[in-house]
């Protein structure tokens, strides 16, 4: 079985990326196909010797700045549909975005794991809000027909895997599309139970508008309670306006330095409305509770009461209502751990690899 693997871009780093390079080490031969590359992403996978297909858009000026502006002018659709897979029995695409709107010959099998349909396409108000006025308006007249397009791309995927109980309700809903659960994964045994508390809050997130992390900002700030934030984006300036003395922006960070900082925090806060997120189970794994914003899927990962809390509404107040009343002993460390073990790396790597083999025996008749 010869396979290819499909990514949205190679410019952040996150949870997408994370089991983007899983399913590389499933598949070591699979070269990888993307829009963009930036140079940080160059020298990794020259590392790991993986093989990198990038489009014509690697060419095209301040790509890695201007990546969400050249996506509303369909670049990215156009470099998708350019790549060339018909040498492949199996393409596996990686989608939050457009990596879903590849084309194949009709003996390939296409399988695409969604992390969420395109909130370009579907929750405009929310992608964009972090974008300056004439891009929203640019938007507006051609959404329509992005949507369409999106639900067009979706109808040519065999299947959909989909990452929790959220996108799984957004595949029906925008694509009318069934897919199956596979729940992404928390390395267990690369973090240590800790105890340690030296009395700070903690938040480990790419920097965007729609995640909400300028709640977390300010409620620190405002009842004066130390808050470290991981993690570069676009939204830094902003955040960084709307912080206090207590908070405290360190950038990117090693995975070494990131499991000290989860080690030794009182708890994780976690302000988005995530689809899974890896970051609280990471925190979990640590023994440290979580405090979430209680939609998507930290419904599914975290017990309220018993490894965190949440607050109901995005919004500062609710937020310093339940940092004013939390008190992290009341939860128990060796419970927050043992709550992430059914999604160890194992479980994952047999499900996927069991998957994607089981739809090509299947559909290539093998053992009939």
């Amino acid at each position: 079985m010869k396979i290819a693997l499909v990514h949205d871009d190679l410019i952040q780093f996150g949870g997408a990326e994370k089991l983007l390079m899983t399913f590389h080490e499933i598949w070591p031969e699979a070269p990888i196909y993307t829009s963009v590359v930036s140079k940080r992403w160059k020298r990794i996978c020259k590392h790991k010797n993986i093989k990198l297909i990038t489009s014509f858009m690697q060419y095209l000026p301040f790509v890695e700045r201007l990546n969400r502006e050249y996506s509303v002018l369909l670049f990215h659709a156009l470099a998708f549909e350019s790549f060339d897979f018909s040498a492949f029995d199996v393409v596996l695409s990686l989608s939050s975005r457009y990596a879903h709107a590849v084309t194949i010959k009709p003996e390939t099998i296409h399988i695409c794991y969604m992390n969420s349909p395109g909130r370009m396409f579907w929750e405009p108000i929310t992608y964009f809000m972090s974008t300056n006025l004439i891009l929203r308006e640019l938007v507006k007249p051609i959404l329509t027909h992005l949507r369409i397009w999106d639900y067009t791309c979706a109808q040519r995927i065999d299947q959909f895997i989909t990452n929790s109980k959220t996108p799984k309700e957004r595949v029906k809903k925008y694509y009318n599309r069934n897919s199956e659960i596979i729940y992404p994964y928390v390395d267990i045994k690369k973090f240590n139970l800790s105890t340690s508390d030296k009395e700070y809050f903690l938040i480990v997130s790419r920097l965007q508008s729609w995640k909400r992390i300028d709640i977390a900002v300010k409620a620190c700030g405002n009842l004066n309670l130390k808050l470290k934030v991981v993690g570069e984006g676009p939204a830094l300036i902003e955040l960084k306006k709307d912080a206090g003395l207590s908070v405290e922006f360190l950038g990117f960070v090693s995975d070494e330095e990131k499991k000290k900082l989860l080690e030794n925090c009182t708890a994780f806060i976690n302000t988005q409305y995530e689809d899974f997120g890896i970051s609280p189970l990471e925190a979990l794994a640590c023994g440290k509770p979580v405090i979430a914003y209680g939609k998507g899927g930290v419904l599914e990962t975290v017990i309220p009461g018993t490894t965190g809390v949440f607050f109901n509404k995005q919004e500062v107040g609710e937020l310093e209502k339940v940092l004013k009343n939390f008190n992290p002993k009341n939860y128990n460390p060796l419970i927050c751990r043992s709550s992430v073990e059914k999604f160890d790396k194992i479980t994952f790597v047999k499900s996927i690899k069991a998957f994607v083999d089981k739809k090509y025996t299947d559909e290539k008749g093998i053992g009939k």
